[in-house]
């Protein structure tokens, strides 16, 4: 099975791939459209997301002799780890909320974000001139609280897409090497997801990448509150070209060189999967579209 689709996907994507370099403005209209939808989609169904999230505080008494563990350096202990929280009244919505509008599937894919899907609809064959109707969506959810939001995300090697080399048909796709430049330091960024799949059946589907920042309030440090809990306050939706955007047409990371930076992993990681923090100020200057930040109803 590894290999029975081997040579006709290596023809398919090379032509792929060349599709897009050429064509370039695709790719971003793609993304625009994608990030736009998950503005308006999360927005229109905020009721239901905050009642989920806000119900984690609620349910205090349920889980308060079990806490997550906590995360960080030097955690204070006055706030618990939501990332779950967000993972599951976030992340595990969006099967259901996008099939209105994509048909939905989801091949299985030994590494990637945390959800990941195929989607195909008639915008998608309109953005790309009839060139495809599919693209695979990879969405990560990275909750934060009040003390790490940040104009930042970090992200690993498998939530960023590269140029994807595929010059040789037993070889596979590999991504050359970015760099992950800062103002004091720099390191490799070895970043392992490639720019588009080809299915078995010769589907073309362009990767599209886009990060959901739920951010929490913190009750007990609020001044005006009497009341503990860590209640949902915003949301971001950031979305991070695609690595022929960043690296080929027109290459993002030569015209912005720190717009991947060194994360937070110590010396001891493994090299070939130290993160990266991905810049928001750089990115809306790309495009402001790929930093969009509402406000939540605390409740």
């Amino acid at each position: 099975m590894f290999n029975r689709n081997r040579a006709k996907q290596f023809s398919v994507y090379n032509s792929a791939k060349q599709h897009f370099i050429e064509n370039y403005q695709k790719l971003i209209n793609l993304e625009h459209y994608l990030s736009e939808y998950l503005v308006q989609l999360l927005k229109n169904n905020i009721e239901e997301i905050s009642r989920d999230y806000n119900e984690a505080s609620k349910l205090y008494p349920f889980w308060q002799n079990y806490p997550p563990d906590e995360r960080g350096r030097s955690p204070r202990g006055d706030q618990f780890p939501w990332i779950e929280v967000g993972e599951h009244a976030i992340g595990d919505k969006l099967p259901r909320l996008i099939s209105h509008d994509f048909n939905v599937s989801d091949p299985g894919l030994p590494t990637g974000a945390d959800k990941r899907f195929l989607l195909r609809n008639g915008q998608i064959s309109k953005i790309t001139g009839g060139y495809t109707n599919a693209t695979w969506l990879f969405i990560d959810i990275k909750s934060v609280g009040p003390r790490d939001d940040f104009e930042h995300t970090v992200m690993s090697h498998n939530q960023i897409s590269g140029d994807g080399v595929w010059s040789d048909l037993e070889t596979g796709i590999k991504n050359s090497v970015m760099k992950a430049i800062g103002r004091r330091a720099q390191h490799p960024f070895h970043c392992s997801i490639p720019p588009l799949y080809i299915l078995s059946d010769e589907t073309i589907a362009p990767t599209v990448i886009i990060a959901i920042k739920p951010v929490y309030s913190m009750l007990a440090i609020d001044n005006d509150s009497k009341e503990v809990g860590q209640p949902l306050s915003k949301i971001s939706v950031v979305t991070i070209p695609n690595g022929l955007l960043l690296t080929t047409s027109p290459g993002y990371l030569k015209q912005y060189p720190s717009l991947l930076y060194p994360g937070k992993d110590d010396k001891k990681k493994n090299p070939l999967k130290v993160r990266c923090r991905v810049d928001f100020d750089i990115l809306k200057k790309i495009d402001t579209w790929r930093v969009v930040e509402f406000s939540v109803d605390k409740r």
